[in-house]
């Protein structure tokens, strides 16, 4: 990992950890750790990472900004930080600054599409966006006659319905009708919504490979804490072989989300070679999240369950990444048509070559 990596994790484990402690979280009832939390990533430039510095952000780079949502999926940081990261990286392609506060992106999911209309405004409906409600503002991608736009909207200028995914984040649907947006320009050649799934797509899979990193260290420390007739149950080969498999999870989990942000870090467009390898991250991490999570409340039992244990915060927020920005089975499926169309024999060499 390069200095400027380690100077950029460094900094936001340092704040995960005195800010988001998971424990800590996990007893504060009323959410007084979001407001610090919050502030100190955005004293230190995080939130903006993506954002060139003459756009109001931080300049930091692609590979940067990756190894810092897998931080942020090891501490299962439930502050929209990895949504106003994507949306800051939007406008920042259409050259639009980006606001202070939070933000998130519209739309969240490749079923869904905003219109951009004939006297300039917006219309659409996005669901399952997260974080809507805590959003000031929206990163929009938006379609039109003359081709894809990307807008900045003031969130006071829609309508929110709130909702929830199975970690207990706010997962909203979002309605614009008529909406004018504060700013809007083009979208840069060949950009469309399918790449910002894909960007969105890889940026959950680092999240969960974080999360199933910490699932996998908290198993391990429970298995050498918790006694059963006398003995550790580490030392029981059920057990033993549950955290090998767990293990294996996780590193499958890691290695296909780090390749896919190495190959989007290292690209200068979103090509077959990158579609390969995010689609196929966002797959695998997907059933990681699924296989991994029952694993792992499996080596708990019963405690594994109960709000006072962390593990569920971890666990649930993996199983809810799963769906952002196209969920496994969609990836599969366009996998499939792509392989159809060009054909195993020359996309194999794109899979070889990494």
């Amino acid at each position: 990992m390069a200095e400027s990596d380690n100077i950029v994790v460094e900094t936001a484990e340092k704040i995960f950890a005195d800010l988001a402690d998971p424990q800590t979280i996990n007893n504060d009832k009323k959410d007084s750790w979001q407001a610090p939390l919050w502030r100190a990533l955005s004293e230190a430039g995080l939130p903006l990472s993506w954002v060139p510095d003459d756009l109001g952000g931080s300049g930091a780079s692609l590979a940067d900004g990756f190894a810092l949502l897998n931080a942020a999926g090891r501490f299962a940081v439930a502050v929209p930080l990895a949504e106003t990261m994507l949306a800051g990286w939007l406008l920042a392609q259409a050259k639009i600054a980006s606001p202070e506060g939070e933000l998130t992106v519209l739309p969240a999911s490749p079923k869904d599409r905003i219109t951009l209309d004939a006297d300039g405004s917006l219309s659409g409906r996005a669901r399952g966006v997260p974080f809507a409600k805590a959003a000031k503002h929206f990163a929009v991608l938006a379609h039109g006659k003359d081709g894809v736009s990307i807008a900045l909207v003031d969130a006071g200028k829609v309508r929110i319905e709130s909702g929830l995914n199975v970690g207990y984040d706010h997962s909203d649907t979002v309605t614009l009708d008529k909406v004018q947006p504060v700013a809007r320009k083009a979208a840069p050649r060949e950009f469309d919504q399918t790449t910002m799934m894909l960007m969105g797509g890889v940026a959950r899979s680092l999240q969960i490979a974080g999360a199933l990193e910490s699932m996998l260290d908290i198993s391990v420390r429970y298995s050498n804490e918790r006694v059963a007739f006398e003995k550790k149950i580490s030392k029981f080969q059920a057990v033993q072989h549950n955290l090998a498999r767990l293990a294996g999870e996780s590193a499958a989990a890691l290695a296909a989300a780090t390749s896919a942000a190495d190959a989007i870090a290292n690209a200068t467009r979103f090509d077959d070679e990158v579609y390969l390898e995010a689609a196929s991250a966002k797959i695998r991490c997907a059933e990681a999240a699924e296989k991994g999570g029952a694993i792992a409340h499996q080596v708990h039992g019963a405690i594994g369950f109960t709000l006072e244990h962390i593990l569920h915060r971890y666990s649930l927020r993996a199983l809810a990444w799963r769906d952002d920005f196209g969920s496994e089975s969609h990836w599969a499926v366009e996998l499939g048509k792509l392989v159809a169309t060009r054909g195993a024999d020359e996309l194999w060499p794109l899979v070889a070559s990494r």
